[in-house]
């Protein structure tokens, strides 16, 4: 090549990939107690409708709402970051950081509630497959939390974008859609089947 024409490689982009692979893992989790559920649940031949009415699909609605509130910010945050507006991607950050505590502290409200009636992991299966399957995804959303908080501080001293780090919000993205999906199937089957 001439000295003025660079042959220049794409970079690799090993966090995406990285991100795909971890994801993959997770759709192996998830979808395993998915269908051990489904499982269970076509086999009890409608025995749980009755334990599964009580729960409220009022603040489970509100929470969906919520998480697909969080997709949106992140993927404006993301598009922020892609246009050069830092302080914009700085404001999403926080929003999706914030709609996700407003979901877990509406599960703890919804947890609350449900143990006060006397419904606990132990009452019987639906309610063991039920505390399960929200509680790891609430997990995963405390760690969603976590990282974008991580990412939000970052953008706060100006450290994520002087390091040329803004690409993490993509890649955080791509695990924050992949808990929102997950609570995707969980609403309705957990929330609208019986």
């Amino acid at each position: 090549m001439h000295g003025t024409q660079a042959n220049v490689q794409p970079r690799p982009e090993f966090g995406k990939l990285g991100m795909w692979w971890f994801l993959a893992s997770e759709i192996m989790t998830f979808g395993g107690f998915l269908a051990v559920y489904i499982l269970y649940r076509a086999a009890s031949g409608g025995g749980w409708t009755e334990t599964a009415e009580h729960v409220s699909i009022a603040l489970g609605s509100i929470n969906t709402f919520v998480l697909l509130t969080s997709s949106l910010t992140i993927v404006k945050s993301t598009e922020a970051v892609n246009q050069g507006e830092y302080d914009r991607a700085k404001n999403y950050l926080g929003w999706t950081i914030l709609l996700g505590v407003v979901f877990l502290a509406i599960k703890g409200v919804e947890y609350t509630s449900e143990i006060r009636h006397g419904f606990t992991p132990i009452t019987n299966i639906f309610w063991n497959f039920y505390f399960a399957l929200t509680g790891l995804h609430a997990l995963h959303i405390l760690v969603g939390i976590i990282i974008n908080l991580v990412l939000y501080i970052g953008a706060v001293k100006g450290t994520l974008w002087r390091e040329d780090l803004g690409h993490r919000i993509e890649v955080a993205g791509l695990y924050w859609h992949f808990v929102d999906i997950v609570w995707i199937f969980l609403f309705p089957l957990l929330y609208l089947s019986y």
